[in-house]
């Protein structure tokens, strides 16, 4: 079976927003303070799964990454723009200017569910994404990129997390400044 794998720039004290600084928080861009060898190109390590999956995207992650990502040509950004994309958003009719955007309307949670049987689905960024995501019991895999820094404010990544889950430890590595964590599903919990 496929996974749904949220892949995430995390805070030692678990910020996921405005590792960039786009979002005008006084304590935004933390993680990019640390480098390109720390956030640039493929640190998640995807591979293959940007080749045969899709990502899913609340509309805030969409938007930032659409202005990001199309004027690029490096051989990630290529497959980043060409992954087909799923656009979680109550507000907007269109996603035309990011090619391969799909807007999910309607039932999302049951759609990612149907299609989780048969692709790999990628959740990057997007904490209201990944809040009803976890909330459903749908994410297989954690990938989080964690950064030496304590910002003491700003959204969380299990904010909201609801119940307790148990997650294995499947890697851990030293990405630049960094540490990319991988955590899977607890089968046994």
């Amino acid at each position: 079976m496929s996974q749904v794998i949220v892949i995430e720039f995390v805070s030692l004290d678990g910020v996921v927003e405005d590792p960039d600084g786009a979002g005008g928080t006084p304590w935004g861009g933390w993680a990019f303070r640390h480098g390109p060898e720390s956030v640039a190109g493929d640190k998640f390590r995807l591979g293959e799964v940007l080749d045969t999956g899709a990502m899913l995207l609340g509309r805030g992650t969409w938007e930032l990454f659409s202005r990001i990502w199309p004027s690029r040509d490096d051989e990630f950004s290529r497959r980043m723009n060409a992954v087909p994309k799923l656009v979680v958003s109550q507000s907007r009719d269109q996603v035309q200017e990011w090619g391969n955007s799909a807007l999910l309307r309607g039932d999302w949670v049951e759609e990612v569910a149907e299609r989780r049987q048969k692709q790999d689905i990628v959740v990057a960024g997007s904490p209201g994404v990944v809040d009803t995501l976890t909330e459903h019991d749908l994410v297989d895999q954690y990938r989080l990129l964690v950064f030496p820094d304590v910002i003491g404010e700003g959204r969380r990544l299990f904010g909201a997390a609801g119940r307790p889950r148990g997650l294995t430890l499947a890697s851990a590595e030293r990405v630049g400044q960094a540490a990319l964590l991988v955590y899977d599903r607890d089968a046994t919990a």
